[in-house]
């Protein structure tokens, strides 16, 4: 894997060999046309993990090699008592990162306000340690949210992991982060899409609806 390794927008649309995006390749979850990502931001690439994930051995793999890179940079094993994700894109590889950690694994939901919780009688205890596990950051809004939750919540979020980071690495999640592979990714407000200029109908892949 790429131990985070930082890949530009030029390698990606022209399939440089990379182990995480040959997977994308090889399960055909690289896709290429007009998304709206679950940011809101519209794009002309899109990476599906659940089709990478739908192949258990590959995502127990990216679960054990995300589980080393959080040990890594948080400071050994022991790291988190708890993997939290947010539902439904990080539900799969939440639950691999926290088989690797030996730690439990819970999810959160949107209510009917689209606010972020924790249902199905999940908790967490107080200063409980716990990482944040999604799929795919854009803007970390998502994360964000699952942290926020879980200090509320008397949890001590020690950091947090992702297959795929599309923000160049600048999303500010507020804590510690690692990602299996950083892109520098073209996305544009629907304002300033040049995709919407042109009339193309745009398509919403991810999990949240739009």
């Amino acid at each position: 894997m790429t131990g985070g390794r930082r890949l530009c927008a030029a390698c990606y649309s022209d399939f440089v060999p990379d182990a995480v995006m040959q997977v994308f390749l090889e399960t055909g979850a690289y896709l290429k046309g007009h998304f709206r990502l679950t940011s809101g931001l519209h794009s002309s690439e899109y990476l599906q993990c659940a089709l990478v994930l739908s192949h258990p051995p590959i995502a127990e793999r990216l679960g054990r090699e995300l589980a080393r890179d959080l040990e890594e940079r948080l400071g050994g094993a022991g790291v988190a008592e708890v993997v939290v994700s947010p539902a439904i894109g990080g539900l799969i590889i939440g639950h691999e990162v926290a088989r690797a950690l030996r730690a439990r694994f819970l999810f959160t939901e949107r209510d009917a306000s689209g606010k972020m919780t924790l249902r199905r009688g999940f908790s967490v205890r107080p200063d409980e340690t716990a990482v944040v596990i999604e799929d795919v950051v854009t803007t970390g809004g998502s994360t964000r949210e699952v942290i926020e939750l879980l200090v509320n919540s008397g949890a001590k979020v020690k950091g947090a992991g992702s297959i795929i980071d599309r923000s160049g690495g600048r999303a500010d999640l507020g804590v510690a982060r690692v990602a299996l592979a950083t892109l520098e990714v073209a996305a544009w407000s629907p304002e300033e899409c040049p995709l919407c200029k042109q009339g193309l109908p745009v398509e919403k892949p991810g999990s949240r609806r739009a």
